[in-house]
């Protein structure tokens, strides 16, 4: 994010982000939980790759799935 939106943006996004977390678990009362965040970066990573699929269609390229590396 901060190569994109220069530092200052980049700040203010990771603080927006803490807050909401911090917001949702007082008013709900519930203590932190990672797989909420790990569940929404695997949809947001979903799309990017539906997208560039998309793309690649439309480009006249098939993409083929790597085995990935650890």
């Amino acid at each position: 994010m901060k190569s994109r939106l220069g530092t200052p943006k980049a700040l203010t996004a990771a603080a927006h982000k803490l807050a909401r977390i911090v917001y949702h678990m007082v008013t709900r009362r519930q203590e932190y939980d990672t797989t909420v965040f790990q569940e929404l970066e695997r949809r947001v990573q979903d799309r990017k790759r539906m997208k560039l699929r998309i793309q690649a269609r439309e480009l006249g390229f098939d993409l083929v799935a790597r085995a990935t590396v650890p």
